[in-house]
């Protein structure tokens, strides 16, 4: 389930106080659409610039995500855009990242977004995968696999985003961003490509172009055909359990691209 929004203006007043002590006066706020894993998502404008802030309750049970963005995001800029404070106060965990002025990726068939998410793909495919606290594939996918051993073939030591949603990629002229790092893992390389074709798919794609759109990519072409298979049979899984606490359209049609990824897979000589 979504974690429930809060306006920067409801924040306890000593949470804006220590936004403000990193980022100086805060002129105006533009409270934003919030993310699935998070409450607070707004713009605030300084003198200096345009932060993006972004928090959750000190105790909510993803509060853990704050503090994962928060390690890795040395490690991933300027794919990511640059992390400029964390701070607890008033009860929040708070995090505030150089604002990125560009739009959420268009994955619908000939958009002209679809070659710089690629190029974001093949940038992160060039990371080291950094030596902090990772989720590992292999066992955030084990409870969704026919056999247990399926899961075994997601393992490796490449740094993943897992999360594909079109709003974590902004777009500007040049490249594409992947912001909200929180599920950041650690797996087999060919697993975020992946992730983006069940994305592409809920977007219009059929499965077979939305392979074809990744099939250049290094990574995806070391995929062996029957650990594709495990994903994807794993990923329809995993998106039902999710369906069965928030059937809401945007789930749903999400869920209907697993599925008719995992039938096609399915379907393969």
């Amino acid at each position: 389930m979504p974690a429930p929004s809060i306006t920067f203006a409801a924040l306890p007043s000593g949470a804006r106080t220590a936004i403000e002590a990193e980022i100086g006066s805060i002129l105006r706020v533009e409270d934003v659409s919030a993310g699935l894993n998070s409450s607070l998502s707004a713009l605030a404008h300084t003198a200096g610039g345009v932060v993006f802030l972004k928090g959750l309750r000190s105790d909510h049970r993803w509060v853990w995500t704050q503090q994962r963005e928060a390690d890795i995001n040395p490690y991933v800029t300027p794919l990511a855009p640059r992390l400029l404070f964390h701070v607890i106060a008033g009860g929040w965990d708070l995090l505030g990242f150089e604002a990125i002025d560009g739009h959420h990726a268009d994955y619908s068939p000939g958009s002209p977004d679809l070659p710089k998410v690629t190029g974001a793909l093949r940038e992160l495919a060039a990371l080291p995968c950094p030596g902090i606290e990772l989720r590992l594939a292999e066992k955030r996918l084990a409870g969704y696999v026919a056999d247990p051993a399926d899961a075994e073939a997601f393992a490796g030591n490449a740094l993943l985003h897992t999360d594909w949603n079109n709003h974590n990629v902004l777009i500007t002229h040049d490249r594409a961003h992947l912001v909200d790092w929180g599920w950041a893992t650690r797996g087999a390389a060919w697993l975020d490509p992946a992730h983006w074709i069940i994305w592409l798919i809920a977007t219009g794609h059929a499965p077979s172009d939305a392979e074809e759109s990744v099939a250049l990519l290094p990574a995806w072409t070391l995929a062996p055909p029957r650990a594709v298979d495990a994903f994807a049979h794993a990923s329809a899984n995993l998106w039902e359990e999710i369906a069965g606490s928030a059937s809401d359209d945007w789930t749903m049609n999400i869920l209907n691209a697993a599925r008719l990824w995992q039938q096609h897979r399915s379907h393969r000589p």
